[in-house]
């Protein structure tokens, strides 16, 4: 089968089985699956128009959907969650409903709900190709041509969370069946790495106790091997998670930390408990969680957010920067060379491809500095060995020396490399008009050209 980090879905939609009959009928034959797997050909696929070979083989299909669902193990038993649904369905509605929040939290579908709802902030054409990317954006596989996304629409729709077959969300139902607001998800994913380990592991403590910080603390290094700065803790963990009422801090006696005074800690309820762990998780499984709230701003507002006072915003926008430009000429992310927090938001270094005509890589470097040198301009070129990048394009929230752009001459002279700059002035067009970035990769095509003239 088909590595998809969505569950397989053929043969199991709303729209071919009635959910309730088919629990039933595996609840009948509790660890049987052949006899489920008859039974269900019985129910739904005996007249379909194709040979018994594929009939029978749709019926298989369903079974391997129930267990990629959660609702059926390998051996044909029903799970606690098939179990819990089946206690539900004199109450349809409220079967539904659970079962949407099992998808939307433990099967990725929140993080299908937030791509569309990216996509549809910043007025992207909206198809089931153009979906699948921006999942692979997100670090979500999916397969060409599987019935993953359309299978899961269909059961959120029938929860009433989606509305329509181009992913339009009921906000209001949305957070009904996930149990908090879709802001507060926004919320979690741009914590640090540190802020979601200590989270996760006060809830997994569990209750309403409270517990000291750095026995918190202790827990979540072992656990999640996070490598916390004792000293910093409360500046870097626990002010920022109280400051979004998360958490409430109390200072606690001298000797329970050891002659320091650690905080008493309590988890609030503006997250309930259960959905915390998976919910993060979910988060964390992205390939950049943090980017998220960020990828469906315009240029103008990403930057802005270059000069936020916070160096980790800065190098996030830095990094939604280059994601934003390679966007409107249709380019494919890779990978992240350099996070832009590790530089003070100073710089970042991203990998971008496409595949039309030829294959192109592109070597992406932004930088939130006043000017652009000679040696900004050499490093990457260095790189370009190792990466097998075919273009270097260096952005910049200031100006680009003439040192560099005279050595980018130099380099497109002597070798096969494409060397593009853009500057402050370009940004500032192109915030004004997307389509301005035609022209600027023109004018670097046009210059490139002349460079690289043969005199044959």
């Amino acid at each position: 089968m088909v590595r998809s980090d969505l569950p397989f879905g053929s043969e199991f939609s709303p729209q071919q089985i009635d959910l309730i009959t088919v629990l039933d009928i595996a609840q009948k034959h509790d660890g049987d699956w052949r006899a489920l797997e008859a039974n269900v050909y019985q129910r739904y696929f005996k007249d379909y128009k194709t040979s018994e070979y594929n009939r029978r083989k749709l019926a298989n299909n369903c079974k391997l959907a129930l267990i990629a669902y959660g609702l059926l193990t390998r051996e044909g038993l029903v799970t606690e969650l098939g179990k819990e649904l089946l206690g539900m369905k004199a109450r349809p509605e409220k079967l539904y409903a659970r079962f949407a929040q099992h998808i939307l939290i433990n099967l990725k579908g929140l993080i299908v709900i937030q791509t569309t709802k990216d996509m549809q902030a910043r007025g992207e054409r909206f198809d089931l190709q153009r979906l699948r990317e921006w999942l692979g954006e997100r670090g979500v596989h999916v397969p060409r041509g599987g019935k993953q996304m359309s299978t899961m629409r269909l059961w959120l729709e029938k929860a009433g969370v989606v509305t329509t077959p181009d992913w339009q969300v009921d906000d209001v139902r949305l957070n009904e069946v996930l149990g908090t607001n879709l802001w507060v998800v926004d919320e979690v994913s741009v914590l640090s790495v540190e802020q979601r380990a200590f989270l996760k592991t006060l809830a997994n403590m569990g209750g309403s106790d409270t517990y000291p910080s750095n026995d918190v603390e202790r827990l979540a290094s072992a656990t999640y091997g996070i490598r916390y700065d004792e000293k910093n803790l409360p500046k870097t963990v626990l002010y920022p998670l109280q400051e979004r009422g998360y958490i409430e801090l109390k200072r606690g006696t001298k000797e329970e930390g050891r002659g320091a005074k650690p905080f008493r800690i309590t988890l609030t309820g503006k997250l309930r408990k259960e959905l915390i762990v998976p919910l993060i998780s979910g988060i964390e499984s992205q390939a950049r969680p943090e980017l998220r709230p960020l990828l469906r701003k315009s240029l103008h507002e990403i930057l802005k957010s270059l000069s936020a006072p916070d160096r980790h915003v800065k190098g996030l926008a830095l990094e939604a920067l280059a994601f934003y430009l390679m966007r409107l000429i249709d380019l494919r992310y890779v990978a992240t060379r350099l996070r832009g927090d590790a530089t003070g938001g100073a710089e970042v270094d991203v990998i971008f491809e496409g595949e039309r005509l030829i294959f192109s890589r592109w070597q992406i470097q932004c930088k939130n500095t006043k000017a652009v040198s000679l040696d900004d301009v050499a490093k990457e070129v260095g790189l370009t060995f190792q990466l097998k990048s075919t273009v270097v394009m260096v952005v910049s929230t200031g100006v680009v020396s003439a040192d560099a752009r005279r050595y980018a001459q130099d380099v497109m002279r002597t070798t096969n490399l494409n060397v593009v700059l853009i500057d402050s002035a370009d940004l500032a067009k192109i915030a004004k008009s997307p389509i301005y970035i035609i022209d600027a990769l023109t004018r670097e095509a046009k210059r490139a050209m002349e460079i690289k003239k043969l005199e044959l």
